[in-house]
């Protein structure tokens, strides 16, 4: 066998390639391809013992990984039916994040739109500042039930950074958090917090630096690391068995919300709108309503400045079938297979691929996406602000943007209720230089 220098499928295909400084890897490793049978629509038969949403999703990873990764799934899969590891959880997310969250009737946007009841999902209520921290604390649970003392993780707004110093704090773990330099400088507050909690924030000056090189530094890192270190993977994304449990995780959005909105109108809302990055907020919402099929669901991408390439963030609107980073999905990509530029006002949306399950879903149909500009968003944070009292996060006003548009496109009996993922006050600083630059 060949020695292997270079591993650019991990990285994006046929990108700039991923070189293992202190690693040699003699062969690459692709779990099984999914069956050619149909796919089950029952949302809990999902994914696949091979981690497969229908084509999507798999483990692409370099053979150092695999051990790794089976040994992820197994612990996991203890871990999701013992009542000692869930009560434990339970009591992390109640005392330390502060669930369960509001839900919360924006009146004054309502009255504002003229059309359908609009409610929010406060998850900016939460530690931290965002959902971030349902996923953080959880795995972070998980490293120490396996003997894991360090922890790394990527991030690019800065919220699962925060979110995973803050867990590894708490629980006494070594945290190293890799993230862009070009979103260090946007989320300068969110750097100095998670330093504050002890964490190490490593900045990346590769490519356009931002999340997607963030990922590729985390995962360059725990290639060398691998027998003491965990990864804290913060989206619904990458190889199996990650997307499954990150959407686990989070699956306490959707289920306080059912419960939440059936004691306050006495029934579902007629539609959920979330963002979509990678997609762990939105999924995280969306599937316990799943199998409701009158509820309408709304995964909002990042336009950026619009459908132009280099310009925007919105996989559906211009991406195509490929492999990045370990997963396979709906990526921003050229006929080469070269990854392309994206852009967003919000770091945590600037990537070029979706989470597989949304990939899935949306080819079912169940799953409807559309995307928010830069200066929808802009206009609709200060909006929210102005009418509400509350500034939402730049990811999350891409959700709102959307859901103010179906508000107003539905009658006063209707009801649209809005993942308000997290908080804006990471954003605003660069939301007044972009308000103060364009005067």
């Amino acid at each position: 066998m060949c020695s292997v220098r270079y591993f650019s499928l991990l990285c994006g295909c046929l990108e700039i390639p991923f070189a293992f400084s202190r690693v040699t890897i003699y062969r690459y490793r692709f779990m099984p391809a999914p069956s050619t049978t149909s796919a089950p629509t029952n949302p809990t038969q999902l994914p696949d013992v091979s981690g497969h949403f229908g084509a999507y999703g798999g483990v692409f990873v370099p053979e150092t990984l695999m051990t790794a990764l089976a040994d992820l799934t197994a612990a996991y899969e203890k871990a999701r039916t013992d009542p000692v590891f869930q009560k434990e959880l339970r009591h992390h997310l109640k005392e330390f994040a502060g669930r369960p969250t509001e839900l919360y009737f924006a009146e004054r946007l309502t009255e504002h739109c003229g059309g359908a009841k609009i409610y929010f999902k406060r998850e900016d209520l939460l530690h931290t500042g965002a959902h971030k921290i349902n996923n953080a604390l959880a795995q972070a649970l998980l490293a120490k039930r396996m003997g894991k003392k360090r922890i790394i993780a990527e991030t690019g707004a800065g919220q699962h950074g925060v979110a995973t110093a803050a867990a590894c704090a708490k629980f006494g773990l070594e945290c190293v958090v890799y993230m862009g330099a070009h979103d260090m400088e946007r989320q300068a507050l969110n750097v100095f917090r998670m330093r504050l909690m002890g964490a190490e924030v490593r900045g990346v000056e590769a490519g356009q630096k931002t999340l997607k090189e963030a990922i590729n530094e985390a995962m360059r890192d725990w290639v060398t690391n691998v027998r003491s270190t965990h990864y804290i993977l913060g989206t619904a994304y990458g190889s199996h068995p990650y997307p499954m449990m990150v959407r686990d995780f989070h699956r306490v959005i959707g289920q306080e919300a059912k419960e939440q909105m059936l004691a306050r109108e006495g029934r579902l809302p007629d539609e959920l709108v979330a963002c979509v990055g990678g997609g762990s907020n939105a999924i995280g919402l969306f599937f316990d309503f799943l199998q409701d099929e009158k509820v309408r669901m709304f995964g909002v991408e990042a336009g950026g400045h619009g459908i132009t390439k280099g310009e925007h963030a919105a996989r559906f609107a211009g991406g195509r079938l490929g492999v990045l980073q370990g997963c396979k999905t709906f990526i921003l990509q050229d006929a080469d297979g070269q990854i392309e530029l994206t852009h967003s006002v919000s770091a945590g949306l600037d990537y070029a691929a979706v989470g597989p399950e949304h990939a899935y879903y949306r080819d079912k149909g169940r799953i409807e996406f559309a995307y928010a500009t830069d200066d929808e968003v802009l206009a609709a944070f200060q909006l929210c602000a102005r009418q509400e009292g509350i500034i939402p996060a730049l990811e999350s006003t891409h959700a709102l943007v959307h859901g103010m548009k179906r508000a107003k496109a539905l009658a006063k009996d209707k009801i649209v209720l809005i993942n308000l993922s997290g908080r804006g006050d990471k954003d605003v600083q660069q939301v007044a230089a972009i308000l103060a630059a364009t005067k």
